[in-house]
């Protein structure tokens, strides 16, 4: 145990390491409040360095003589990797600290390891204080994430001068920022037919069904443009390069381009969809998008493809016959319970692009989303990357707020390790954000809330109700998250990531002694949530149902 800590920084700075150092400092200095001290000595000292040849974004931690310990990263984000696993792995109290155990050299498996912000709907990132956000994606970094994208969901807005557009893009600027100053790369997402809510009537894209071979309508927000017109081709581009050009003092790295929910047109002109209107609005908007970052990676999404309309897999590998220069990736996968996309498990991916998946961690299973605390499901996760694992180069976790910060840790586990066990990332997040003594406690009641997931909010004959699917066990959860609430040190049991999990434990067990009837006891629950989640205008998916 130490009662002050040195930090020694490498020979060659930047300001990327410095920012790491002063990571590490902080966090151990407010989970201890203890001295830390960047280039001065400590009881302890923690050694940073660079030293490549580890592997890219690898990291090892060893011992240095006395009670030090060395973390050395192959570059900035293997530190930075090494410095997370070091802070998972040690032991912290209010006025002392313990070196963990772990020592050893890593390298990830997958080299695109991102993280979606979906920041719309005044969810968590959309209303929360900024800083929140943004200490919270250092944290996230802390798991291996090494990419951030953000969503500008231009149908909130008139335009790039409505001031509510400008507020959007400074906070959105405000947490890229905070992503690329510890060394992640930085992205935004767009709808390949995105427009504003003044978008003219009649350049509006199509959205029915029962022509032109589409059988469901697309979802939309009814303000979308069809490109297949030289008017509303030039009205998307030019709100497109509006926005690339908002984000030029944070540089971007990354940008993805997305067909439907929302988005897509069903004219004639366009159809289908994704393999012929989409393909060619989207090689507009890449080739523009990297006149201004050139060095930026552009992915294609081919999120909902045939689902209102068939043939778009195949036509798209007709289109991608020869590999699109304006490409490096193709994003894949699909909602909930479905099975991942076929074409591309059977034939490989249109253009021999690399694969990229989404998984869908928010709205699994939910109504509304995050309005019963955490929803962890880990073991679904994992069955569901085993089958795809060796397709894909990484992924980037769909996230609508933090409820779902334990699937995070799960995902971004499996794109470091892909064959690590999800149970093991989720041990080793009980025992760093709670404590290393009530981890088999939580871990059984995470399977127990995994299994009773499904909860849907309704009212019948006037009274408050939520149907489960199952509350088998839900007595024993909270028993045992009782239980290991008394365990915790005070910082631990106040912490928003406990209070998210011992609230859904609380919920559930209340749920399954009233029949599903929405409690008082329920509703103090629901309250607390709303605010954590900064859920004052929340839209109905992402706020808890407090009556």
């Amino acid at each position: 145990m130490a009662s002050s800590i040195g930090l020694e920084l490498p020979s060659r700075r930047s300001d990327v390491i410095d920012n790491i150092a002063c990571l590490l400092a902080r966090k151990i200095r407010e989970r201890t409040g203890i001295p830390t001290r960047i280039g001065g000595d400590g009881e302890c000292q923690v050694i940073l360095d660079i030293q490549p040849g580890i592997g890219d974004e690898g990291f090892r931690i060893e011992n240095a003589p006395g009670c030090d310990v060395r973390i050395v990263g192959n570059d900035e984000l293997g530190l930075l990797y090494g410095v997370g696993k070091f802070l998972r792995s040690s032991r912290f109290e209010r006025g002392s600290f313990t070196l963990g155990v772990w020592r050893g050299e890593s390298v990830p498996d997958k080299p695109v390891r991102g993280m979606y912000f979906a920041t719309h709907f005044h969810n968590f990132y959309h209303d929360a204080p900024t800083e929140k956000i943004e200490e919270y994606v250092e944290e996230l970094a802390l798991w291996g994430i090494n990419v951030l994208l953000v969503w500008f969901d231009m149908h909130h807005f008139t335009g790039i001068d409505d001031p509510a557009a400008q507020a959007m893009i400074e906070r959105l600027s405000a947490i890229l920022r905070a992503a690329k100053r510890i060394g992640l790369k930085a992205g935004v997402g767009v709808l390949g037919n995105e427009a504003y809510n003044t978008s003219p009537e009649h350049l509006r894209a199509d959205w029915t069904a029962g022509h032109d071979g589409y059988f469901a309508e697309n979802a939309h927000y009814h303000v979308e443009v069809c490109p297949s017109t030289p008017e509303g081709r030039e009205l998307i581009l030019k709100g497109m390069d509006e926005e690339f050009a908002a984000f030029e003092p944070v540089g971007l790295d990354y940008l993805w381009i997305w067909p439907y929910d929302q988005g897509g047109c069903s004219c004639s002109k366009c159809v289908p969809w994704g393999a012929n209107g989409f393909v060619r609005i989207a090689k507009d908007i890449s080739e523009m998008f990297r006149r201004r970052y050139p060095s930026a990676k552009v992915a294609l999404s081919t999120w909902c493809f045939e689902y209102t309309v068939a043939g778009e897999w195949e036509g798209l590998a007709r289109a991608f016959a020869t590999r699109p220069d304006w490409l490096d990736h193709l994003l894949v996968d699909t909602h909930g319970y479905n099975p991942f996309p076929p074409y591309p498990l059977a034939y490989g991916a249109p253009g021999g692009l690399p694969m990229i998946n989404f998984p869908e961690i928010s709205m699994f299973e939910n109504d509304p989303w995050g309005g019963y605390g955490a929803n962890p499901f880990p073991a679904f996760l994992e069955r569901r990357w085993a089958g795809v694992h060796d397709r894909l180069g990484g992924g980037f976790p769909y996230s609508e707020g933090i409820f779902e910060d334990l699937n995070k840790a799960v995902c971004a586990g499996l794109f470091w390790d892909e064959d690590r066990p999800a149970m093991d990332i989720v041990r080793e997040y009980i025992a760093s954000e709670f404590s290393p003594e009530v981890v088999e406690q939580v871990a059984r009641a995470v399977e127990i809330m995994e299994h009773n997931l499904p909860h849907v909010q309704q009212v019948q004959d006037g009274v408050r109700r939520v149907a489960m699917r199952s509350t088998e066990g839900a007595g024993e959860a909270w028993e045992l998250l009782q239980e290991a609430n008394c365990k915790l040190l005070p910082e631990a049991r106040k912490a928003w990531r406990w209070r998210i999990v011992y609230l859904r434990g609380l919920i559930d067990n209340e749920l399954a002694a009233s029949g599903g009837v929405v409690t008082e006891a329920c509703d103090e629950a629901f309250r607390e949530l709303f605010a954590i989640y900064h859920a004052e205008n929340a839209e109905y998916a992402v706020r808890p149902p407090v009556g």
